[in-house]
């Protein structure tokens, strides 16, 4: 504000001091202190992204590895990557409908219905597996597509729609499946070997550890230099190499952990792909941008020129083929498709895992990456608690309050934002 008065009372004396106190602005944020101020700041402001997500991770884990030391074995850690990627791809998609202020009920169902199409197609009728899971996906595509007619142009609330769409493709998956109820599919097929029994070569997965370290650090160096060129503050080369340093050594750490096992499954790493693909999207490409603008004010963004409704349309139809492809994945992993397919808690883990993550329910705010964190904590307490031996109902109700307190932090921190931003 100093500098603000400065630059309109001083004239162009004013305007240099004020350039000068933005230069000094700038000079602090760079190098390692000034990144952790620029994150200390943040937090102070409301903006505390994946901080309380981390931080609940860590404490869930070393409560359960208190209770059980087998928790945080390498077998029941790669059995917990392996269990995480099905719902967790459905979970990206609920990711990317909550970041526009928006809710999808239905992915359960579409996933449980694209699993049956996948059974049908690639066992009763004898195509080849590529045809079945394109045919599935196109059918979950062609779900959000419908939806986001309905919302566009009727004004219909995604909550209603999504809620007749939870009804209507539990009712068709039940009718795709007809009396039989289950089918198997073939534990020598390729599918169910990708889901069940496909890990990753050693030597393959300390390359793409190391690969996806030079990425971080490229991807970093590359926007900071495109911040400096805007006269923007930005991250310093050794703040970037720090945190690209600490990637590789979990990266590697992990990896190697996991070896002593099975490894890393091909499956969990498709997961994790989509989840650096969708982050690059959101965080890189002007969609990702029109998302965010859509989800913080609908009619600023439309008045900046966005098409409201291509934006209402792509992430419906993301949502609805995420929740196709993860139907899949489930249907590989259990060898099966059959009734209860999509259903139990398969719908309401993957909104918990979204909101858990990160991703706020009022819109504009969540990453990518909260799919990835908020699956792996809810699937964090499944497998805990199952080595525990308790029973569902206490997972259910560990899971709620889990739930309860990321809405809770995540209120606290809007209402943070706001008060920050009057100041």
């Amino acid at each position: 504000m100093k500098d603000t008065v400065n630059s309109t009372t001083d004239g162009t004396t004013g305007g240099t001091v004020a350039t000068d106190h933005q230069d000094e602005r700038l000079q602090r944020r760079e190098g390692l202190r000034g990144a952790f101020t620029d994150v200390v700041e943040r937090a102070r402001g409301g903006d505390l992204g994946v901080i309380p997500v981390v931080v609940g991770l860590i404490v869930i884990w070393s409560v359960l590895q208190i209770l059980n030391p087998i928790f945080l074995s390498s077998q029941n850690l790669v059995n917990l990557t392996m269990e995480s990627a099905a719902v967790g791809v459905i979970a990206l998609g609920i990711v990317c409908v909550l970041l526009v202020g928006q809710i999808d009920l239905s992915v359960g169902s579409v996933s449980g219905l694209s699993g049956a199409v996948l059974a049908v197609l690639f066992v009763d009728q004898g195509l080849p597996a590529w045809v079945a899971i394109s045919a599935a996906v196109i059918i979950g595509a062609a779900v959000g597509w419908v939806y986001a007619q309905l919302f566009n142009r009727f004004g219909v609330p995604s909550f209603v729609i999504t809620l007749a769409g939870l009804l209507g493709f539990l009712g068709l998956q039940l009718y795709v499946l007809g009396t039989k109820g289950a089918i198997n599919l073939p534990f020598d097929s390729g599918l169910v070997n990708f889901a069940q029994l496909a890990f990753v070569p050693a030597w393959l997965s300390y390359t793409l550890a190391v690969v996806a370290a030079g990425w971080l650090f490229a991807s970093g160096y590359l926007h900071a230099r495109e911040r400096r060129k805007a006269g923007l503050s930005s991250k310093s080369t050794s703040a970037l190499v720090v945190r690209s340093a600490a990637l590789l050594v979990a990266l590697l750490f992990m990896v190697w952990y996991l070896g002593q096992t099975r490894g890393v499954g091909w499956m969990f790493v498709f997961f994790v792909a989509l989840v650096l693909v969708m982050h690059y999207l959101l965080s890189r490409t002007r969609w990702g941008r029109s998302v965010y603008a859509v989800g913080g004010n609908v009619e600023a963004a439309r008045r900046a020129g966005i098409n409201v409704r291509t934006i209402y349309t792509s992430v419906f139809v993301l949502c609805s083929s995420f929740a196709a492809v993860g139907g899949i994945l489930a249907a590989a992993r259990l060898a099966a498709a059959n009734q209860s397919s999509g259903g139990g808690d398969v719908n309401l883990n993957a909104i918990a895992a979204a909101v858990i993550g990160g991703t706020s329910l009022f819109g504009g705010r969540g990453t990518a990456f909260g799919a990835l964190l908020g699956i792996i904590v809810i699937q964090s307490i499944s497998s805990g608690l199952t080595l525990l031996n308790l029973d569902s109902s206490i997972r259910f109700m560990v899971t709620g309050a889990v739930l309860l307190l990321a809405v809770v932090v995540d209120s606290v921190s809007r209402r943070s934002r706001t008060s920050h931003g009057r100041a």
